[in-house]
């Protein structure tokens, strides 16, 4: 994509109702429509969305590919897809506004802050699509199954949310895998290494990115972790 491009789609994302991006990671404030600057921490519902629907989080979106299907299944539920590629996140919200879906939105902005953005208790589910895997082990604590993002996600999620993981890497599987059990705020509910080989246990899994297709083609099998949170 040339430079001119995303230039462009970085200007429209700030026109844009659905969007909300954070530009300065050590200072957490969030910028809405034509530049002005927002508080939604424990809002959202209310003050964007216009109702009180439980919310899911989509993390590393890229496109929103799963926040917009879920929120296509799910019209009483509100969905909010976050990644800092502002070129893909363009992508999702502009479809969110061509199909008219009000209960979904997108925040560009660092995983690492989202307890600045997100109240106690304000979020009640997250997805994990495809995320980077980060294989090399130096780059382990940035794996967004890792404890420093579980202790995160703990922040803004109640007792007895739910944390899904769908991937196509054996690594962050398997790391994610050895790695729970060790934290004390959530266990393992459900683990599939290859999930297309059997029927499915829920229908979300459904919906498969642009990515995911791709990898099926090369043959590689897409596995599923359910995590929940412990109560505490």
């Amino acid at each position: 994509m040339s430079t001119r491009n995303k230039l462009q789609k970085f200007a429209e994302n700030l026109s844009f109702p659905n969007v909300f991006e954070n530009f300065v990671v050590s200072q957490p404030q969030l910028i809405g429509q034509n530049g002005a600057k927002v508080d939604l921490k424990g809002k959202w519902a209310a003050e964007h969305f216009k109702n009180d629907n439980p919310i899911t989080l989509e993390l590393a979106c890229g496109r929103g590919e799963y926040t917009l299907d879920l929120a296509r299944r799910y019209p009483n539920r509100n969905f909010i897809g976050i990644d800092i590629k502002g070129a893909r996140i363009w992508r999702g919200a502009k479809t969110a506004l061509d199909e008219n879906l009000t209960n979904a939105a997108f925040l560009r902005t660092r995983i690492e802050i989202l307890d600045h953005f997100f109240e106690k208790g304000e979020v009640a589910e997250i997805w994990i699509t495809f995320p980077d895997p980060f294989l090399k082990t130096r780059k382990a604590n940035r794996r967004l199954t890792s404890h420093p993002f579980l202790d995160r996600y703990k922040k803004i999620l109640p007792d007895d949310a739910v944390i899904h993981l769908k991937t196509d890497s054996p690594e962050l599987y398997e790391f994610t895998e050895e790695v729970l059990p060790e934290h004390p705020d959530f266990e393992i509910v459900y683990s599939d290494f290859d999930i297309y080989t059997k029927p499915l246990p829920i229908p979300e899994l459904e919906t498969k990115t642009y990515y995911e297709k791709m990898h099926l083609l090369d043959g590689r099998k897409i596995k599923y972790i359910k995590m929940q949170r412990v109560n505490s």
